[in-house]
Formats: C-alpha cells, sequence, structure tokens
C-alpha cells in the first residue's frame, strides 16, 4: 500500500502543493512561504486541528493539488502495486488459517479463539470471509470489472483501471467535483452501497477500518 501511494504521488509534479502548503507539517523546513504564513512559535498551537493557520494551509493543499502527470508509468505500478497486495493478503490468511498454535498472535485466525491483546479484538470466520470478500471488490475495481460510482453521475462509474493505466492531470477538487473523472467513466456494473454495506455489518463494533488497518 505504501509503495502504491509513492508511486501515486511520484507519477505527478506536486511541487506547488508542497512549497504552498506543506510548511503547515514542517513549519522550520525553510519552505518558499515560511517565513511570510507561519507563525512565531509561541502562537502555533499544539494540535493541528486547534490552529487557525494550519486549517487555512490544509485548505490550500487541498485547492493545490492540481498535479500534472509526469511519469506514467509510476501510476500504472500504482495499480499493480495494489494488486499484489491483495494476492498477498489472501497468500496471508492461507497461512493464518493453517495455524495450530494459539499463543501471542499478531493476527489471529478465527480457530485461534480469544481477544487479541493489542487491539481487544476477537478475529472470527465472519470476519476473514467479508475480508475476503472486500479484496474481490477491490480487486474487481482496480481490474475494471466493476465501476466506482460517483455520487452526482447515475448510470455510468469510474474505470479505476483506465483511471491508473491512462493517466491525466489529477485534480483532486474537479474529480470530488465531477469534471476531472468525466474521462474514465463507463456504462457497467457499478459498486453500490448497499454490496459495502453487507461487508462492513460483519465487522462488528470494531468497524471495517479499525480491521482494515488491523488486517493490512
Amino acid at each position: 500500500f505504501l509503495m502504491a501511494q509513492a508511486d501515486f504521488w511520484l507519477a505527478h509534479d506536486f511541487r506547488s502543493t508542497f512549497d504552498g502548503s506543506f510548511h503547515m507539517l514542517f513549519p522550520r523546513a525553510k519552505l518558499p512561504l515560511q517565513d511570510i504564513l507561519v507563525p512565531p512559535a509561541s502562537d502555533m498551537g499544539s494540535s493541528i486541528f486547534a490552529s487557525e493557520w494550519r486549517i487555512a494551509d490544509f485548505i490550500s493543499l487541498v485547492h493545490l493539488v492540481n498535479w500534472p502527470v509526469v511519469e506514467p508509468e509510476r501510476r500504472q505500478a500504482a495499480r499493480r502495486h495494489l494488486l499484489e497486495m491483495i494476492r498477498l493478503s489472501r497468500e496471508d490468511w492461507k497461512a493464518i488459517r493453517a495455524e495450530t498454535d494459539n499463543d501471542r498472535e499478531w493476527l489471529p485466525g478465527p480457530q485461534q479463539k480469544g481477544e487479541n491483546p493489542l487491539t481487544g479484538l476477537e478475529v472470527g470466520e465472519e470476519q476473514v470471509q467479508a475480508w475476503l470478500a472486500a479484496l474481490t471488490m477491490a480487486e474487481g475495481l482496480l481490474e475494471g470489472r466493476t465501476l466506482l460510482p460517483h455520487f452526482r453521475i447515475t448510470g455510468k462509474g469510474i474505470n479505476m483501471k483506465r483511471f491508473f493505466d491512462e493517466p491525466k492531470n489529477f485534480d483532486l477538487v474537479l474529480s470530488i467535483t465531477g469534471p476531472a473523472i468525466a474521462p474514465y467513466l463507463e456504462s457497467g456494473k457499478i459498486l453500490t452501497s448497499d454490496d459495502f454495506d453487507q461487508i462492513q455489518r460483519q465487522f462488528g463494533g470494531g468497524g471495517f477500518l479499525t480491521f482494515a488497518l488491523w488486517f493490512n
């Protein structure tokens, strides 16, 4: 996953975003706008969410994510990394489910009973099956067999395989509002909220995201 993230970033020229907003994360890194926009140490605040200047810079960051593609092969590689992550997760669960001991397991299988001391959660067969279903869902999106829905578009969805393999400039705001994803819209099988809700229900109070971070 980290390799996919790195390749996605490096596929684009994101210098304007870095120079224009990353002083909120690295206030003493001598970035171009540090002297103008970073307050004195005494006025910085302790939290990014409690600092007005950092909130302003976060808005700048979102606005500045309009990245030209400079290495298209890296965006293609990002998709391959994600597919490899899915393959390895399946292999991981084959190995976990084959274990017969139950001694301080970092990631226990359904046969290894008891709450995990790190997370306080227990892994049952329902969670494993739901996770494998989530992998299949993600794989379908990355292979273009299933289309990603967009909240304002009906009857068509985003082909994520083409999004990675036929890269165009990445504009975050216009991707959210719609214009930037128009080239990738197709008719076909579109993922629905019910598809995801069926999976999410199996993770109970822990929630899908908690288990996803743990499992992955």
